[in-house]
């Protein structure tokens, strides 16, 4: 699916994924350091904000491989 829809894609098209990607990444980061800062004072006891952590960690690694996915010549990067 990545690859057809980066396919169809035109440049301009690519580069404005490209920036709401990044946006939705440095959200999905700064979500996972206040999950961890928040287990950590939590002395690592909480599922639920493991889970959570969980979740975000996997939602940064499908953004990071659509990104990778985009920048099929090394323009972008």
């Amino acid at each position: 699916m990545v690859a057809l829809c980066r396919e169809i894609m035109n440049d301009d098209d690519k580069g404005k994924r490209f920036l709401e990607l990044i946006d939705e990444q440095n959200n999905l980061q700064w979500n996972i350091v206040v999950k961890l800062s928040s287990l950590i004072n939590l002395k690592w006891i909480s599922s639920d904000l493991k889970n959570e952590l969980e979740s975000l960690v996997e939602k940064h690694s499908k953004i990071t491989i659509e990104l990778n996915s985009l920048d099929d010549n090394g323009s972008i990067l």
